[in-house]
């Protein structure tokens, strides 16, 4: 595995696991992890795991802005990966 895929793979499984614990929190009425925390999670590359982890765990899904944000952010993602793909040279690319 190269450095990219093992990055999305970790980042993405740190916010599925994030969701999780947010929504037991949450149903225990404890301390909750920010919302602006999540999204951030999402904007470093864990979008998929971020959208995951409210559809297993259903949470945040009745929250339109959250959703329609965090897939928005993964169709920026795909956009600029399929940019890169196209318009950078393969050999600086951190994934192929």
């Amino acid at each position: 595995m190269q450095g990219g895929s093992i990055w999305l793979l970790l980042i993405n499984m740190c916010a599925f696991i994030l969701t999780g614990v947010d929504k037991r929190r949450a149903v225990k009425r404890g301390w909750r992890i920010p919302e602006s925390r999540l999204i951030l999670m999402a904007v470093i590359g864990g979008s998929v795991g971020l959208y995951l982890g409210c559809r297993v765990f259903r949470h945040k899904t009745k929250h339109p802005k959250f959703m329609v944000g965090v897939a928005l952010i993964f169709l920026a993602q795909v956009l600029l990966a399929a940019a890169a793909m196209l318009w950078l040279p393969q050999d600086i690319l951190p994934f192929k």
